[in-house]
């Protein structure tokens, strides 16, 4: 499966180190894969799937024949920041 990566996901993965910017680029092919730290969230971002890379959480969701990132962000505050 193909996963379309939005603007937010690729400015937040240009301000990181290239340790970490390989880590992600690494998850985004296992999750292409159907593999991955997934988890489907609930209430209000009921619908969307968070993956797990490290310290950084990227939330996506699936398309019609797609993988949608949607937003990227420190694990401490993406959920507060993620806003449908």
């Amino acid at each position: 499966m193909k996963v379309v990566v939005s603007e937010q996901v690729l400015a937040f993965l240009g301000k990181l180190h290239p340790d970490h910017r390989r880590d992600v680029r690494r998850a985004l092919r296992d999750l292409a894969k159907g593999s991955g730290d997934t988890k489907e969230l609930a209430g209000a971002l009921a619908g969307f799937y968070r993956l797990r890379v490290g310290r950084y959480r990227l939330v996506y969701r699936y398309g019609e024949r797609q993988i949608e990132a949607i937003f990227f962000e420190h694990r401490s505050v993406v959920y507060e920041l993620f806003r449908p």
